[in-house]
């Protein structure tokens, strides 16, 4: 089981990342500054790391340089709110492997961290199908099929698609639909998740998305 250290003072942020990587069979360890993320990246006892580059007592930048002087060799997933491209240059010369900006979809982080975690001497590489009943997503292309017919999902519509498939037959909640589809940055009070059930439904078929009243939404097989 992969080892994940993530590295990121706002709480809230934090606990959104390891309530998911745990939900998806990660071990997690959250450290709030950036000396303390240096002492726990060169132990040797991490996988990845997730690595926010606004850190308080050493930034993020100097984090990722001094574990690279050390020659630790682990994957390194930068989080910014810095939308410059001189910002993404910068992390990715001192040495990580990708990046993504705030806010983020729980799903594209995912998707970036099992990508990192492939390799020579990694785990194999995940299916890039997922089937429920006739009901087909291709992960690589983006794309929906049942049976022969191709369906055409926008990126929003596929995540939540995804998350569903990921868990056939089990109910999920609008805030952990929000929470996965939408990311950290969602609004409890928001009907969005309601709203892109409907559209999905009329594309993939009314019966498919069971609603569970006073719960949430399941996907029947």
């Amino acid at each position: 089981m992969n080892k994940i250290l993530i590295a990121e003072d706002e709480e809230r942020i934090a606990s959104f990342l390891e309530r998911g990587l745990r939900s998806n069979g990660f071990l997690t360890t959250a450290v709030g500054d950036g000396e303390t993320a240096y002492q726990e990246a060169v132990s040797g006892a991490y996988d990845l790391l997730v690595l926010d580059i606004g850190l308080p007592k050493v930034d993020g930048f100097t984090v990722l340089r001094r574990i690279r002087e050390a020659r630790v060799r682990m994957p390194v997933v930068i989080l910014t709110a810095r939308d410059s491209v001189r910002d993404t240059v910068a992390g990715l010369e001192s040495g990580a492997d990708d990046y993504i900006a705030k806010p983020f979809a729980f799903e594209e982080l995912l998707a970036r961290v099992r990508l990192r975690l492939r390799g020579e001497n990694g785990p194999p590489a995940e299916a890039t199908l997922l089937v429920v009943g006739d009901l087909t997503l291709d992960l690589r292309t983006r794309r929906a099929s049942i049976g022969d017919q191709s369906i055409e999902l926008t990126a929003r519509e596929f995540v939540l698609a995804e998350v569903l498939c990921r868990h056939p037959d089990q109910v999920l909640s609008r805030e952990q639909l929000l929470s996965q589809v939408w990311g950290f940055d969602f609004d409890p009070g928001s009907n969005v998740v309601d709203v892109y059930i409907r559209y999905l439904r009329r594309k993939l078929g009314t019966e498919r998305i069971q609603t569970v009243r006073g719960m949430g939404y399941r996907l029947r097989t």
